[in-house]
């Protein structure tokens, strides 16, 4: 699933993308508001982590521009922990509002069951379906012809990335990127290494094949009849 950060201090942002990461979310971030308002109305995320306290423009009026064009659920982060405040967020279209200081175990929690609330309004968001292959983004779950695909963090980011990409060719330095948050060298092999691997697991036992090589252009999953 894919989450964009909007926060300003480069520690926490830090190290919340890391731990998202962890947990197999590809992490877009923005550090003011101007930004995190141009990402979010631009592309599609699953949900957005927004600090209150940004340059340019705060989390409040970037949340009131946001509601304007989009219902993409929204996670409040700020250090003023008072009522009217939580109140005021909720109030421009905020669904859910953490104080700082808190704890990555409860950001995470939070993050994953406004995600599954949103996944009751519509079974597609929670899930990605290539031909007989069926990746369940919440419960980290894929499924091929009804047999479970047990995969790593990075092969299950390395996937879902593929799937949200469907038909489209992924570059390696466009999945590096996004999957491993890093410069793509020409002499570096993780992203061979790792398409090899999910062959092994998702192609292999299958006569179809949905995981394909473009030469000199990148990858794709599709189903090709």
């Amino acid at each position: 699933m894919k989450i964009l950060l909007v926060e300003d201090e480069l520690k926490t942002s830090s190290y919340i993308t890391m731990a998202l990461r962890e947990q197999g979310f590809i992490v877009d971030t923005a550090h003011d508001g101007r930004d995190g308002l141009f990402l979010a109305v631009e592309y599609d995320y699953d949900a957005i982590i927004l600090d209150v306290m940004l340059p340019e423009m705060d989390g409040y009026e970037m949340l009131a521009s946001l509601r304007e064009s989009k219902r993409t659920p929204v996670l409040m982060l700020s250090a003023r922990g008072s009522l009217d405040e939580r109140v005021k967020g909720l109030r421009l279209g905020a669904d859910d509002y953490l104080p700082k200081p808190f704890s990555l175990t409860e950001l995470i929690a939070r993050l994953q069951a406004l995600l599954r609330r949103r996944s009751m309004d519509s079974y597609d968001i929670a899930h990605l379906q290539v031909h007989d292959l069926t990746i369940d983004l919440l419960a980290r779950r894929v499924i091929r012809d009804g047999s479970r695909i047990d995969l790593t963090q990075k092969e299950f980011a390395l996937l879902s990335l593929l799937a949200r990409h469907q038909g489209q060719v992924m570059s390696k330095m466009m999945i590096a990127e996004q999957v491993w948050d890093m410069n793509f060298d020409s002499d570096a092999n993780v992203v061979e290494v790792a398409i090899k691997r999910l062959r092994t697991k998702v192609d292999a036992p299958w006569d179809i094949k949905l995981l394909h090589t473009v030469r000199g252009m990148g990858y794709v999953l599709e189903f090709r009849d």
